[in-house]
């Protein structure tokens, strides 16, 4: 097992985790942001299975938020403000009224502080950071951030978070997952399975309406699993809503387990998490003029599974709250593990 470390430009660096299965997951000190995963196909063959910008400079704006570790609060926020113990907090509206993963003070774009980490079976990266009043939610909040990946081709998010005073916090990665390997196909032939019995509802802004909507006999139940085509091809106000696929959140029923299959290159992705639910974003709305690693982007070229809590509990009480106390300790966790089916 190896850490690479790479300088991308005089600030940035790349730090590239090595397994001893052929695997490796690459990752910026910049925005925290998961630049390559690469694992094999039933054939051997090691391709990448995220999207990333084939020129790292394209990070520095990254509008679709590639590969990055979002927060302190990921999602949107309905009018770009909510009320906190009786006081009101305006936030930057970055997405037509509203506020979007944390705006521009967000953490894609702060430069971490790195600790690489190697034991006898992992190598990894813990990545830190204090707001220290750098935005415009309430408190100093002190992040971190761990990467580790294992000789069980298992890659592990690890989050840390505490402050100085109550705030939303909502840590989550936004990777574009596409197990064809290399950005082959689109994620339309993708199986996803998760036990989920309800999605938020969302308006024509794409804002939680606070609604919980069953997903029984609709095209948002994956219980036993569903093509991701399912949501791009068929008629419903919410997927058109979402500009033909899915943009929603799912609540978790229990434990978080979400399974992943493309049944060409062999590949399958189960996710576990302590969260309490995720976005499931199939890349809707993905601009074409983008150049990534391999081609250019397209609509449906990636899915994101946003494992997180809900920003739309801080105007919708009937949702897990996102609020972090002075004497509570933020510890969230996701497990990407890779093999071959």
């Amino acid at each position: 097992m190896n850490i690479l470390t790479k300088a991308v430009t005089e600030k940035w660096k790349e730090y590239t985790l090595i397994n001893d299965k052929r695997m490796s997951v690459s990752l910026l000190n910049y925005g925290g942001i998961i630049t390559k995963i690469m694992v094999p196909d039933r054939d051997g063959n090691i391709e990448n299975v995220v999207l990333g910008f084939k020129n790292y400079t394209d990070y520095k704006i990254n509008p679709a938020f590639f590969g990055a570790l979002v927060g302190p609060v990921a999602g949107r926020i309905q009018g770009a403000s909510f009320q906190l113990n009786g006081k009101e907090y305006l936030l930057e509206k970055n997405h037509g009224l509203h506020h979007l993963h944390s705006g521009a003070n967000g953490f894609h774009q702060v430069i971490w502080d790195v600790q690489p980490l190697q034991t006898d079976d992992t190598v990894g990266v813990k990545l830190t950071h204090n707001t220290a009043g750098s935005n415009e939610f309430p408190g100093n909040v002190s992040v971190a951030v761990t990467y580790t990946l294992t000789n069980r081709n298992e890659l592990t998010i690890h989050y840390h978070a505490t402050t100085d005073n109550t705030t939303p916090v909502a840590l989550t990665n936004h990777s574009y997952f596409n197990l064809n390997g290399n950005a082959k196909h689109s994620v339309k032939n993708h199986v996803v399975a998760f036990n989920s019995d309800s999605f938020i509802e969302l308006d024509h802004e794409l804002i939680p309406t606070g609604k919980q909507l069953d997903v029984k006999q609709t095209t948002f139940n994956f219980r036993n699993g569903r093509y991701l085509a399912d949501g791009m091809l068929t008629p419903s106000e919410q997927h058109e809503i979402a500009s033909g696929g899915y943009d929603h959140y799912f609540l978790f029923d229990g434990i978080g387990n979400i399974q992943v299959t493309e049944k060409k290159s062999g590949r399958v992705m189960n996710i576990t998490t302590s969260q309490p639910g995720m976005v499931l974003y199939t890349a809707n709305t993905l601009e074409k003029d983008m150049k990534l690693a391999n081609g250019f982007a397209d609509k449906y070229m990636g899915v994101c599974f946003e494992t997180q809590g809900t920003p739309a509990s801080l105007h919708h009480k009937q949702f897990p709250s996102i609020l972090l106390e002075p004497n509570e300790t933020y510890q969230e966790q996701t497990v990407y593990s890779f093999h071959i089916k």
